[in-house]
This record gives structure tokens, C-alpha cells and sequence, in this order.
């Protein structure tokens, strides 16, 4: 067995590749290791500084920054870290005495358990990025919404794993990734009716049998012995890379069994038997919100009896745009592909917050990550309402639909509890500190729009959790830390609405 890669060695094998693929990126992949090791650095140092670690038995903050004192008596120290800024950058952490400007190689240095694997997907994470950002050139506004969608180089603004592609090649990471703005060829595989299981009207059928569109990774590297036949589907990938739009047609969400930031994605059984189920539930959810919200219909679904080989169907967002209206992915607010004054993140704020705590109160949380979540804007660039994609991990509270006299679907899993700490969990943890902090940029920024956003919005329970609690945010760090433990770990963020606010450092686990 090879002993693991050193950053540098993954660097350089990088560029190895680079040079025999696509040599014309080798000196802008080059001079993009710094920032990107730096921005790297500032996501996992918020998640050192913030997420409840075990190992971790003190934090004090002073005026030259946040010193960690360790179990085993060292000290780790670094900036002192806005929970919730993007745009700040962490360039370098000390730990006993010795200075880090590679998250993989501090990772390694502090030998944790699991921290020699996590170090390889850090070190991995950064020479990605590198990689994405050298194959940016200037070009104008996006107009289609795959446009926009390719724009987020950077990948998700709080996970260390922004980037990290462990098992892509770099040939396939250019052929594949949005951000290298390819168009990726779906093959698709043939499997009789009679082994299939599906839900609402699957499109694509030949010949009495029903044809599953495969990403191309998948085919070489999972799907072996399934040979895809007859024409593909040429398709956009999407930020989530295994969801592709067709022009002029649906997105399609296929099987891709790779692990990227948290965890490896399939497309469970269970999410294709309920799909429509949900889809008709969250249709006739979203038209009791007096037109804010629009939730894109799942058309169909189906898989062959596994993970590794299944596909979903959807509407494309963009069907709910108006005339001179544009409908924006919330992540590329988030990556200042847009960028909106104070009032606008006011006014979108108090959009987004409206209809999240709405549906909260009826019965269901959304996971309104700036990937979920969309904004149509107006020829003005109002933002007017909102759209919602993939349903997979909503939360659907019975108790609270039936104090609303709300029919309760006939679903069962993880996607149904009346458990009030993740209902809210669901929905603060992705919207206010994801999608909203990452679109404000600072904790003093958030804290300006969620204050105009809430002062008129009704006070309900849900929103005085949100007053007056610490913020729920997934614990990213400690769940890359912590493979052996199922299901998500929290951290509670200080609350930028409390009546003293503090960029102290807290952490507590659920």
C-alpha cells in the first residue's frame, strides 16, 4: 500500500495530468495554488473555530486573534473568524509554535483520527480549485440559467470539501465539472420495464423497454458491465455536477457514486418510489404561499433496483421566469457573480425568510441552500419570489399539518418527523446560515438585512427561535472527521440578532 500523497505531491501529480490534457492552463493552475490553500484555510479554520470538536477544550479570543487549546495541550491559533463572512481570507495557522498555509498539511499535523484521510480530500480540495479557477475567462452577463450555474467556480462558500473531486481524473474534471463549462454526453442504459421501478410519466422508453440516461463517470468507473445504447442526451452540468439541464428541455439528476464535499450522492429507491409523492405534496404546498414560491415539478422517475443506476426528471426553473424576469440560482448571489447593495439583500432577505417560516409553520422545512434555492428577478432587478429544486431532503412535520387541517402525504423516513430541533435545523442551518450569510458576506452584513427583513414579519414561535437562539449550522468539519457517525452534526453559530451580538466562537453538537 502507497503511503499518502503530501499536498505538494497532489499538486504536482496535478499538473502532470494538466500538462499531457490541457497545457495551455498550467501556468494560471500555477499561480491559483496560493489562494487557492488560503481560501481552503479560511473554511476549515471557521470550522475549527466554530463546530463543537471534541478534541477541542477551550477557545479564547483576544485582540490578536482566536487561540484553541487542544486535548493533548497544544495550542492552535489563528485569525479571529466572522462565522459568517466569504469574503475575508485566512492565510496562515499556527499550531505549537509552527506556522500552516496548507490545510492538508496542518490537517496531518494534528493527528486526529481520520485526519490523514480528510487531509488527502483537503489537499485534493485545493488543487481542484486551482484548477477551476484557471480555466476562467471574461465574458458577459449570463443569460441562460446553466450560464449562471457554471459561474460558481468556487464551489460551496463554508465547506473545506468546496472542490474536493476525489476519484476524477483531471481529463475528467475538465469534461465534467460546470465551472470548465462542457457539454457532457449522457449515455443511456436499457432496462426492461419489469425490473424497474418508476414514478410519473418517464420520457424516455424504447421499444418496451425503459432507457436510463448515465452519466458518463458513472458508465466507466461504477456501471462496468452496462453498456449504454442508442442516442444520449447532450446537457449542461449544473452546480451539483450530476445534474445536467437538456436545452430546451428538463433537468435531468443521474447516479453519480462519487464522494464531493460530505459525502458520496446516490439516488436512493426510497427518493424514486416517493418522488411524485412529494412533487404533488410540495405543489400544492407552494400555492399557499400567494404566489412566493414555486416548487419545480418532478416529471418522472426511476431506477433499476439500485442507487448506482437511477435517474430524475424535473422541471427546469426556468419555466417560472416572466416576460424580461430571470430566474438566478441564490449561489451565484452568494459568489458575487451579482452583487446586491444593503437594501436588495434586505428586500430578498425578508423574501426568503417569509416563505421559509410560512411553510415551517404549516409543516415543512426546507433545506434552502444556495443550490436549492432560486430568485426571479425582476427587469429590474427586484427580487419578486422564489423557486425551489430537488425535494430529496426536505423535512415534513404531521403534527403541523394537522394543526393546519393539511391532508399528511403518505410517506414514511427520514423525510417525515415532528422533531422541532430539526425541523428548524432543516431550515435556519441552510437558509440564514448558508444561503443568507454567504449572499451578505460578513456577520455585521447579515446582521443589517435579517433586522430589516424580520421587523414586520409575524412573531411566531419559529421566528423567536430565530431571534433569540444560536444559529444552527451543519458541523462540516467534525462530520469529515467523524465517518463512522451517521447523519448530520451540528454547530450553533452566535446569533447576529441576539440583543448583544458577539463574533465569539460557541459550540454545541445535536
Amino acid at each position: 500500500m502507497q503511503p499518502p500523497r503530501t499536498p505538494a505531491e497532489t499538486e504536482t501529480a496535478l499538473a502532470a495530468e494538466l500538462r499531457t490534457v490541457r497545457p495551455a492552463l498550467l501556468s494560471p493552475y500555477a499561480a491559483g495554488l496560493p489562494g487557492a490553500r488560503a481560501a481552503v484555510l479560511t473554511r476549515l479554520w471557521r470550522g475549527l473555530a466554530h463546530e463543537p470538536l471534541p478534541w477541542v477544550t477551550h477557545r479564547a479570543a483576544g485582540p490578536d486573534g482566536l487561540t484553541l487549546r487542544l486535548a493533548d495541550g497544544r495550542r492552535l491559533h489563528g485569525p479571529r473568524p466572522d462565522a459568517y463572512a466569504t469574503a475575508t481570507t485566512v492565510t496562515e495557522v499556527e499550531l505549537a509554535g509552527t506556522a500552516y498555509e496548507h490545510p492538508a498539511a496542518l490537517m496531518t499535523a494534528l493527528e486526529l483520527p481520520h485526519s490523514r484521510a480528510f487531509a488527502a480530500e483537503l489537499a485534493h480540495s485545493v488543487a481542484s480549485l486551482a484548477l477551476s479557477r484557471a480555466g476562467q475567462v471574461p465574458s458577459g452577463a449570463p443569460r441562460a440559467l446553466w450560464e449562471w450555474e457554471q459561474r460558481v467556480v468556487d464551489g460551496h462558500p463554508f465547506h473545506p470539501n468546496c472542490r474536493s473531486r476525489p476519484g476524477f481524473s483531471v481529463a475528467e474534471q475538465l469534461a465534467y465539472a460546470p465551472e470548465h463549462r462542457p457539454v457532457v454526453e449522457l449515455g443511456m442504459v436499457a432496462v426492461r420495464e419489469d425490473d424497474c421501478r418508476s414514478t410519473g410519466a418517464w420520457p424516455y422508453r424504447e421499444a418496451g423497454r425503459v432507457l436510463i440516461p448515465v452519466h458518463p463517470w458513472q458508465a466507466r468507473h461504477v456501471l462496468k458491465d452496462e453498456q449504454p445504447v442508442g442516442n444520449g442526451l447532450a446537457a449542461h452540468p449544473l452546480m451539483s455536477l450530476r445534474t445536467l439541464a437538456v436545452p430546451g428541455g428538463p433537468h435531468v439528476k443521474t447516479a453519480l457514486s462519487a464522494r464531493l464535499t460530505s459525502s458520496v450522492r446516490d439516488i436512493s429507491v426510497y427518493s424514486i418510489t416517493s418522488a411524485a409523492t412529494v412533487s404533488a405534496f410540495m405543489e400544492s404546498m407552494a400555492g399557499r404561499l400567494d404566489g412566493l414560491l414555486h416548487i419545480t415539478r418532478t416529471l418522472g422517475a426511476v431506477s433499476a433496483g439500485s442507487p448506482d443506476l437511477a435517474a430524475v426528471s424535473r422541471e427546469s426553473p426556468d419555466l417560472y421566469a416572466g416576460p424580461g424576469e430571470q430566474v438566478v440560482p441564490v449561489a451565484a448571489l452568494a459568489a458575487g457573480i451579482r452583487p446586491q447593495s444593503p437594501a436588495w439583500l434586505a428586500q430578498f432577505s425578508r423574501l426568503a425568510l417569509t416563505v421559509g417560516l410560512r411553510l415551517l409553520e404549516l409543516g415543512v422545512a426546507l433545506e434552502a441552500h444556495g443550490q436549492n434555492l432560486l430568485v426571479v428577478l425582476s427587469p429590474a432587478g427586484t427580487p419578486v419570489r422564489l423557486v425551489y429544486r430537488d425535494l430529496a431532503d426536505i423535512r415534513i412535520s404531521p403534527a403541523r399539518l394537522a394543526r393546519h387541517r393539511i391532508p399528511v402525504p403518505d410517506l414514511t423516513g427520514r423525510i417525515v418527523t415532528d422533531d422541532e430541533s430539526v425541523l428548524r435545523s432543516k431550515l435556519f442551518g441552510s437558509l440564514v446560515a448558508g444561503t443568507l450569510a454567504a449572499t451578505a458576506g460578513s456577520g455585521p452584513a447579515l446582521r443589517e438585512a435579517l433586522r430589516a427583513a424580520v421587523r414586520d414579519l409575524p412573531r411566531g414561535p419559529d421566528l423567536l427561535a430565530l431571534l433569540r437562539e444560536p444559529v444552527p449550522a451543519k458541523a462540516l468539519t467534525l462530520m469529515r472527521l467523524s465517518p463512522e457517525r451517521p447523519g448530520d452534526s451540528w454547530a450553533r453559530l452566535p446569533n447576529p440578532l441576539a440583543a448583544r451580538p458577539t463574533d465569539s466562537p460557541i459550540g454545541h453538537s445535536s
